[in-house]
């Protein structure tokens, strides 16, 4: 289906489906799901990164056992809102996956999920080695939420209208 926005994302989405919520990352990607009713997004072991082709089979598999409707991936862009290298990666791996793939995926701006998850496991007192394992899937869960509550915002307004 390729990539639509957050907006057109609400219009299709299918009802009774979680949405994925990934968080790229150099050596791992972190998975988060959503709950049925689309509200509370939980983090998922993270996928260990080896090579595309490894990856993107490894994701969509467990994209399919969670039975995820779209994928919300995580874009980093820097402070001022210009894209740089590592946006340029994470577009180029969502264009590739997308191609094996009939699930919409939505770009969302992922300033600051990192250092919002890490102080949220700090806060639960995760160790600093086991807060290593988890990062990537915790900001994935920060970032779902994001989209989660911009579509609970979506629906809020549309039933208004």
């Amino acid at each position: 289906m390729g990539v639509l926005s957050i907006e057109e994302l609400a219009e299709t989405l299918p009802a009774g489906h979680p949405l994925a919520g990934i968080d790229l990352g150099t050596k791992t990607i972190g998975l988060a799901i959503s709950d049925l009713g689309l509200s509370l997004a939980s983090p998922r072991p993270m996928i260990a990164r080896k090579k595309f082709t490894q990856d993107a089979k490894t994701l969509l598999d467990q994209l399919a056992r969670e039975k995820a409707a779209a994928v919300v991936v995580g874009l980093p862009v820097n402070m001022d809102g210009s894209e740089g290298p590592r946006a340029q990666s994470t577009r180029a791996f969502v264009r590739n996956l997308s191609a094996m793939s009939d699930l919409p995926f939505v770009f969302w701006d992922e300033r600051l999920s990192t250092v919002a998850a890490e102080r949220v496991l700090i806060e639960m007192d995760v160790s600093r080695a086991k807060r290593a394992g988890r990062i990537d899937s915790a900001a994935a869960a920060f970032i779902l939420q994001g989209a989660l509550d911009r579509l609970q915002a979506l629906r809020t307004a549309s039933s208004r209208e």
